[in-house]
């Protein structure tokens, strides 16, 4: 899966991926009372909303991106039926052709850890049979509780040839009273940049392993000792327009071949047409702003990109 992801980005031109978080307050009134109609004021009003609003975003900006991050939570505030709209975006994007990150977040003791890879990444036993249960492409993992949490993804991900993305350093501002601890003098986030680099090398593909890191955009120097602790691990880097992050600043975050990285937004797409820079779109045509707001995030990070490649040279 990581060579398809690879083989996306350089078939788009753009190593971006939308973050599928559909708030109901980022949800046009129209959308929400064409739903709200139909199954009323309930739950599965909400999720089918949700559903709605994320086919549209799907259908504008497919053909220009190589991959879409559904955050599982903002699925599941609306109990089973939420998480029924999880299923339907992942599969309908599959459709579309594109890889699905799923933001889940998981991690637990080994068995638990087991029982989060098999729903997400594997296949569960049924008797005879076997069903993919949300199948999502990859996930994101939390290795804070150690090797036996994040060993039974590695299986499955080496069963199914699919990949998952360890939070090193997150994004949020808070993320330094435990992340940036020293340990025996280096911070923590770098201690666990090293074992993702390690667990990565016993999942390889071509060039880049399985198994990538979570890192925020809004630590770009940071980001830059970690791209050289884990020069084989794909970074997913959070934190992209709404939370601060640019295109100048991610450039550290690439190797030397353009490819290592991936950049998410999530609500700087879904919601663009709230932003005043879209807003001649209007809430009726949200698809479209996302659109524009895809495009012009391509052309800031292939500037940034291209800029940093110009300096190399000179």
């Amino acid at each position: 899966m990581i060579q398809k992801l690879i083989s996306k980005i350089q078939e788009t031109g753009a190593p971006v991926v939308a973050g599928l978080d559909p708030m109901l307050k980022f949800i046009p009134e129209h959308v929400k009372r064409k739903a709200y109609g139909e199954y009323g004021e309930t739950l599965e009003g909400a999720a089918e909303a949700i559903w709605q609003f994320n086919k549209e975003i799907v259908d504008h900006i497919h053909d220009l991106i190589p991959a879409v991050k559904p955050q599982a939570a903002m699925y599941e505030q609306f109990g089973v039926e939420g998480m029924k709209a999880f299923k339907k975006t992942v599969d309908y994007c599959k459709e579309k052709g594109l890889v699905v990150i799923g933001d889940v977040k998981r991690g637990d003791i080994g068995s638990t850890s087991e029982a989060y890879a098999v729903g997400h990444l594997g296949k569960v036993q049924v008797g005879s049979k076997a069903y993919a249960g949300f199948d999502e492409d990859f996930i994101t993992v939390n290795p804070y509780l150690g090797s036996d949490g994040v060993k039974p993804f590695l299986d499955v991900c080496r069963q199914e040839k699919k990949g998952i993305f360890l939070l090193v350093k997150t994004s949020n501002p808070s993320s330094g009273e435990f992340q940036d601890r020293l340990i025996d003098g280096r911070p923590l986030y770098e201690v666990v940049g090293e074992k993702v680099a390690e667990w990565g090398e016993t999942l390889m593909g071509d060039t880049y392993s399985y198994v990538g890191a979570v890192v925020g955009a809004t630590y770009p120097e940071m980001g830059k000792v970690l791209r050289r602790i884990m020069p084989k691990a794909y970074i997913l880097v959070p934190g992209y327009g709404a939370q601060g992050g640019k295109g100048a600043d991610l450039v550290h975050f690439f190797n030397e071949d353009g490819l290592g990285a991936i950049i998410n937004s999530s609500r700087g797409i879904i919601a663009a047409y709230q932003q005043e820079k879209y807003a001649k779109f209007g809430a009726e045509c949200f698809g479209e702003a996302a659109r524009a707001a895809v495009e012009d995030m391509r052309a800031d990070i292939a500037s940034a990109l291209e800029g940093r490649n110009s300096g190399a040279l000179s």
